[in-house]
């Protein structure tokens, strides 16, 4: 039996998760929580779907029953599932998106310590590479930190990666082309590497800068199309759901499976290595999942290429600054 939670299951990117949850045959009880008061509804639409998951909804008009909602959502899930949060919007400072979503996922964080501490958490709000360490942070002062069961996802990356490569390899999956992507997952801290390929992929020099700027701001292309009405709820959905169901088949014991995720390297076997050469405690790199999550972390930084190499310098100071921030928060909380 498998319990998936959905914390923000209401939102843009909340609503197409739990529906692609919802169809998942690895799946047995789908929980979903949302303040928002639709949450009813959609719960309501979710159950009238002929798969195997039962559909529970944790939502209340009052807000002193919504931490009690919380918690009876979050009661024996094995995964959950946070995409929570202000999502990001046009001309959107990352300060001010912060500034909203910090305290969302630290107050959802420390339900989860207090329910489910055993449980794959799987962080979607953004800013990423800050409410990962956010998360960290609340779960340590917890004494339930388990590195090997915090991930941040980071799949989107990889996601479009694959997709946009294809214009030039013409790949009729681009789900059979493996490009990992390692760093952070905002902007410049994304390192898509083209060049560790599998198959391997032919991209001509003057198409290779572009292609890495496209993968680094696929959201902004997102936005832009939508005209400021959302931003990437639905390719998120997908990415967050591919993660999640990995996450599920490698717990089964299915072996071999391998993902790029943000991590805390120093708690996972071969963290440590990583962390030296970065001179970061969290980085996404590729992650061989497993019984009791993230199993083994990948070092390929020594096969990247030479431009790659240089994409990876200009990354780690504003990845470190976004990682300081998210502690800082949890250290150092500001006024209320």
């Amino acid at each position: 039996m498998v319990k998936a939670a959905v914390l923000g299951a209401a939102g843009g990117i909340g609503q197409p998760l739990s529906l692609l949850l919802k169809l998942s045959p690895a799946i047995d009880e789908l929980s979903l929580y949302d303040l928002a008061k639709i949450l009813p509804g959609v719960k309501a639409d979710l159950s009238h779907i002929s798969s195997i998951a039962k559909v529970t909804g944790h939502w209340n008009a009052d807000e002193k029953e919504l931490a009690s909602e919380l918690r009876k959502a979050l009661t024996g899930a094995d995964v959950v599932l946070i995409p929570a949060g202000i999502p990001r919007g046009p001309g959107m400072e990352r300060d001010w998106l912060f500034g909203r979503n910090a305290g969302i996922v630290r107050d959802l964080i420390q339900a989860v310590a207090e329910t489910c501490p055993k449980a794959f958490i799987l962080v979607i709000s953004n800013p990423v590479n800050s409410m990962v360490p956010i998360a960290a942070e609340v779960l340590k002062r917890a004494n339930v930190f388990d590195p090997k069961r915090l991930f941040g996802v980071t799949t989107l990356d990889v996601v479009r990666a694959e997709t946009f490569v294809q214009d030039i390899t013409g790949e009729k999956d681009p789900g059979k082309t493996v490009i990992p992507v390692i760093g952070g997952h905002s902007g410049e801290t994304i390192i898509p590497l083209f060049s560790l390929a599998k198959p391997a992929v032919n991209i001509p020099k003057e198409k290779l800068a572009p292609l890495i700027h496209r993968v680094q701001n696929g959201g902004d292309e997102v936005l832009k199309a939508k005209d400021g009405a959302g931003s990437a709820t639905l390719s998120m959905a997908y990415a967050g759901f591919r993660f999640a169901e990995r996450v599920i088949k490698a717990a089964k014991g299915e072996k071999g499976i391998v993902e790029p995720t943000f991590i805390y390297l120093p708690g996972v076997e071969g963290g440590d290595a990583i962390a030296k050469e970065t001179g970061l405690d969290f980085f996404s790199v590729p992650v061989e999942l497993g019984p009791s999550g993230a199993e083994k972390a990948t070092n390929i930084l020594g096969d990247i290429s030479a431009d790659e190499k240089q994409l990876l310098k200009s990354c780690y100071g504003k990845l470190k600054k976004n990682i300081e921030e998210g502690i800082n928060f949890i250290q150092n909380p500001p006024p209320k």
